[in-house]
């Protein structure tokens, strides 16, 4: 059997590819995993569990549908979807791991998170996380207006770029950096590490104290989809074409 990664979806009403590969995915061969992790940005914003749209509530009846069949599926939260909250767990039946989670894979130790705290280049964004994710400010948040919430949203998605516009430097600059990645493998004692958030799908490298350690970097799905599939024995990073217009 094997365990599945995925991450950086940004599913919205815009993008109906997405959503209509994501559906097959939940359909077919996820139902044929141990478990599914979903390590953030699952939705393009997410500004509260009340916000009960019709594409909203396809997302979660497609969770449902998968988690009836008793695969468990994982869920982190990524930087468009920290307001992701228990209703919303008990809609879809997933289930919600504090960041950074260590986890037991086939007898391998593995640290697993969303990202974007490695990026510790984009001093603003870390700054502002810090803010965001205040648990004072989130209780406050969610008593806002929903429409105040919505138009909120909707300003941030349109102040974002998107990785794929951005320069080479610029990716750099908002790349996971070498020194949190290894102080985390440290702490964690995990030689294996998988995020999302970078939008740039890759296999690194490290050694931590002696060890040789390995960073699995998921890739968003813009383009294509993005699954990480590991076994016992074997893990591939492969992509799954967007369905045709």
């Amino acid at each position: 059997m094997t365990t599945r990664f995925i991450s950086d979806l940004h599913l919205s009403e815009e993008r109906p590819d997405i959503t209509a590969l994501f559906v097959e995915f939940l359909q077919t061969e996820a139902r044929t995993s141990d478990a599914l992790y979903i390590l953030g940005d699952l939705v393009e914003y997410w500004i509260g569990d009340d916000d009960q749209t019709d594409f909203h509530r396809l997302i979660q009846t497609e969770l449902k549908a998968f988690t009836a069949t008793g695969i468990p599926c994982y869920f982190i939260h990524g930087n468009r979807d920290f307001l992701i909250g228990q209703q919303f767990a008990e809609n879809t039946g997933i289930v919600i791991l504090s960041e950074p989670a260590t986890i037991d894979l086939y007898g391998r130790r593995v640290v697993i998170l969303h990202g974007d705290t490695l990026c510790t280049d984009d001093v603003g964004y870390q700054r502002f996380r810090k803010v965001i994710r205040n648990p004072m400010l989130l209780a406050l948040a969610r008593t806002l207006p929903l429409s105040w919430r919505r138009w909120l949203a909707h300003k941030l998605r349109d102040s974002s770029s998107g990785n794929q516009q951005l320069t080479a430097e610029q990716l750099q600059k908002y790349d996971a950096k070498n020194p949190a990645v290894e102080q985390l493998l440290a702490s964690s004692g995990a030689d294996l590490m998988i995020h999302g958030h970078t939008h740039q799908p890759d296999i690194h490298q490290h050694t931590v104290n002696g060890r040789a350690c390995q960073r699995i970097v998921l890739g968003d799905w813009y383009e294509q989809g993005s699954i990480l599939d590991i076994d016992g024995k074997h893990f591939e990073l492969r992509s799954q074409a967007l369905p045709k217009p």
